[in-house]
């Protein structure tokens, strides 16, 4: 079985779905594994009741399997004052018991977040994120300055990981507006250094 790279997201309006898209170009430069996009679904009284298990669009919801079995995993929110949305949140907050299990220690993780404005708190949410990666015993890689992308952008992208400005005025949809080139290089490159990174720990007996 080919080993993968969970890119698991919530977005809303399509900026950090393009971001996982490119994050998932990135792992597909790497041979001998494969990106497998995810997402949650909306956090309401129909989650549980109503929705269909498979969504009508876009990608379908994560399992307890896809991330259990990943090779590394790609975190990535839409901002919400600063911190990590709530569907995101609802769904690591019920991993306790691959937290039991020590499933996902030493595995490598990397976050990538997107916002409606500059200082939308893409930091701050990308910081936040990383804290119950640290709790499962992840490995946390960011994006370093050696990548001429992150000293350039006048847009997202910072050394916590990848993030993508999805201005107020652009058009609501699940399209979103569309990456910059900096943005857009700063996420493929962090999909590709976490697949290498993956095969490097996988290849010297470090993860499972």
């Amino acid at each position: 079985m080919i080993p993968h790279v969970l890119i698991l997201y919530y977005s809303r309006s399509g900026g950090t779905k393009n971001l996982a898209l490119h994050v998932a170009r990135g792992v597909d430069k790497v041979p001998g594994i494969e990106p497998r996009i995810r997402t949650v679904p909306e956090v309401s009284a129909t989650t549980q009741r109503t929705e269909p298990p498979i969504p009508d669009q876009g990608a379908i919801y994560c399992s307890k399997e896809d991330l259990r079995d990943c090779a590394a995993l790609a975190l990535g929110s839409a901002t919400r004052f600063g911190n990590i949305a709530a569907p995101l949140k609802h769904f690591i907050d019920d991993t306790a018991d691959l937290w039991v299990a020590r499933t996902l220690v030493g595995k490598p993780a990397s976050v990538f977040c997107s916002s409606a404005s500059l200082h939308g708190g893409q930091e701050s949410t990308l910081l936040t994120m990383m804290v119950p990666l640290l709790h499962h015993g992840m490995l946390i890689q960011g994006l370093p300055y050696s990548l001429p992308a992150l000293n350039k952008t006048q847009s997202g992208g910072t050394p916590y990981g990848a993030s993508h400005v999805n201005v107020a005025d652009a058009p609501t949809s699940d399209a979103g507006n569309p990456l910059t080139q900096h943005e857009a290089e700063l996420a493929e490159a962090g999909g590709e250094q976490l697949a290498k990174l993956a095969l490097t720990l996988m290849d010297r007996g470090e993860t499972v």
